[in-house]
């Protein structure tokens, strides 16, 4: 079905009377989803719809921003989540362990793998290395060479590693979405980890976001302009916004620098976006499905200056 909100409401009622054990998908569609079948139903668990329900594979987005979401209409400390490393050029990566996040990159599915520092990525020195030789803890861009025909292809994600004996990685971020505008090297992981750690605090709930550099103007410092989409938004969006920059500081110390004394960046500036804000972009763009994410760190000012006028 190519129409996505009449392939929802299918999806829905093709499920919600069949005996659903698992679920896999990408989080931010798959939370769409789940909601649709909630109220459709009337109820506030899945469980109550769904007594078998013992697991969800997710992959494709970084699964940290909606975890809490998850939990409050998956209410049992026993359910199972699971994340896979997936993409239409090839299999890359599974969690194998219930006690950890970490990745466990496959090195027997037909792709011989090479990486870019990131530190050198684009740049004159950039340099390309086999696995052999990467360093636990250091962001590499990822290349693969395939048995199906890609030669030294750039898959757009970037890595970090987190053990070389297995090769265990985190999924960090995408070469293209991340803001280095200023030197301050904010990077998705650092991003999400940080919004994470604040909603937590402020007991809000995120739905999606995106953020942009505001650029020097004469002797006006830099700053990042964030648009975030609340399901449960904060009662006091300045403290929010106060406990986010510490956070991101904390995080990043390039961040941490850049803010020091408002050398060269300014505290963020935060707008809360209106309902279904970034659904109705996308719908706008005929990018509604699993397949398409919002560009969530930009270092031009395209997405957030559309959707900032799409949010008056």
């Amino acid at each position: 079905m190519s129409d996505w909100e009449h392939k929802m409401q299918a999806i829905v009622d093709e499920t919600i009377n069949e005996n659903v054990t698992s679920l896999a998908g990408v989080p931010s569609w798959m939370l769409v989803l789940l909601n649709n079948v909630l109220e459709t139903t009337d109820k506030t668990s899945l469980f109550d719809i769904w007594p078998n329900l013992e697991v969800y594979f997710h992959g494709g987005v970084s699964f940290t921003p909606y975890q809490n979401q998850y939990k409050t209409i998956l209410p049992k400390s026993d359910f199972k989540y699971y994340e896979i490393y997936n993409a239409s050029e090839g299999f890359f990566a599974i969690q194998d362990k219930n006690d950890s996040s970490e990745l466990l990159l496959m090195l027997d599915y037909g792709i011989f793998y090479e990486f870019i520092p990131m530190e050198t990525y684009t740049s004159s020195q950039q340099r390309i290395i086999p696995l052999s030789e990467v360093e636990i803890g250091k962001n590499y861009a990822v290349l693969i060479t395939t048995n199906a025909g890609l030669w030294r292809y750039k898959i757009g994600d970037t890595v970090r590693f987190t053990s070389i004996n297995p090769y265990r990685i985190k999924v960090s971020g995408r070469t293209k979405h991340h803001i280095n505008v200023f030197g301050e090297e904010l990077i998705i992981e650092n991003a999400e980890e940080a919004l994470k750690n604040v909603c937590k605090k402020t007991k809000a709930e995120i739905v999606d976001f995106t953020a942009a550099p505001i650029f020097m103007k004469g002797k006006e410092k830099g700053a990042h302009e964030w648009l975030i989409e609340f399901k449960k938004p904060p009662k006091d969006i300045n403290l929010f916004n106060e406990l986010f920059d510490n956070a991101l500081k904390s995080l990043n110390s390039d961040y941490e620098a850049k803010r020091y004394n408002n050398i060269t960046l300014n505290k963020p500036t935060i707008h809360i976006a209106r309902r279904q804000l970034f659904y109705d972009w996308l719908k706008l763009h005929n990018k509604l499905g699993g397949q398409h994410k919002i560009p969530r760190l930009s270092n031009t000012r395209d997405y957030i200056d559309e959707l900032l006028e799409l949010n008056k």
